[in-house]
Parts: C-alpha cells; structure tokens; sequence
C-alpha cells in the first residue's frame, strides 16, 4: 500500500491504495464515482472513461501509480443533473441513450473531442467515438448529440 494523491473533479484526494491496483476501483470503491464503469476489464470498451489531465484513459487498465499528482475528471466532474454539461445536455436532448452502459465512455470521448476539436466533422466524431463500444445501436443519436453539442458550443 502507498498514499497516492490526485486530483479527482477539482479535489485533492488521498488514498491509501496498492500502485497496481486499477484507477476504476479507487473512483467506485474509495471515492463512490459511479460514471466510469467496469465493461470489459481490459480497455476496450470504454465505459470506464475518464479525463486524465485531459486526455480519455481506460480507467480499468490505468493503475493507481500512472495518476499520482494527476488531474482526473470522471463523468460527475463534467456536469450534474441540476447543471449538465453541454454535451451531456446534448445527449439527454437526443436521447442518445438506450440502455446507458456506454453512456459514461461516450460522453467524456465526446467531451475530450469537443476542447480538441470544436468543429469536428461527422468523420472525426466516429473516429472520436470508434473505441467506446455501444451494443444498443443508439450511433446516430451519439453522433447528432455530439454534433448539438459542438453547434451551441461555437
């Protein structure tokens, strides 16, 4: 076990956690985050992403020890549901959910592509959004979500 500190959605925070052991479990286990979820275990998924200093990570496969002194943004760090963000506004209005799963992965893709990119072309959303798997079929409503986003955010 060591003290390893971040900054997780603007806090400090300090855990005693093993080095080794997977970001996803300190977020849902210690901090009671539960946007990023477990899918695959494996980084492929997606579901379990989350912002680490701006960039998209697989939590799942990130150990504790490669985010020490990190800033981390989970999907409850974007927006809450009193003041959602732009694009998880964006979502809700497309109603690009069906069962949700992906939903976390989707929306922080979405995010970390709209601050690179705000005028991204339906090609660059897809290539955005082509590692978060999504089994319900609910693409077309991703992509028009990202694509509100991006227009209210111009």
């Amino acid at each position: 076990m060591a003290k390893i500190t971040l900054r997780v959605n603007g806090a400090s925070r300090s855990l005693d956690a093993d080095p080794q052991m997977p970001l996803l479990y300190a977020l849902r286990n210690d901090l009671e985050l539960k946007g990023p979820r477990f899918g695959c275990g494996k980084g492929q998924c997606g579901a379990c992403s989350v912002l680490v200093d701006g960039k998209v990570v697989r939590s799942c496969s990130t150990p504790m020890e490669r985010v020490a002194g990190k800033s981390v943004t989970t999907l409850e760090g974007l927006g809450s549901s009193a003041k959602p963000s732009v694009v998880q506004q964006a979502f809700i209005d497309e109603q690009a959910a069906q069962c949700g799963y992906c939903s976390n992965g989707m929306v922080v893709a979405a995010t970390a592509l709209l601050k690179e990119n705000p005028h991204p072309s339906d090609q660059q959303i897809r290539e955005a959004l082509a590692h978060n798997l999504c089994r319900c079929g609910t693409h077309v409503r991703i992509v028009k979500a990202v694509q509100r986003a991006a227009q209210q955010l111009a």
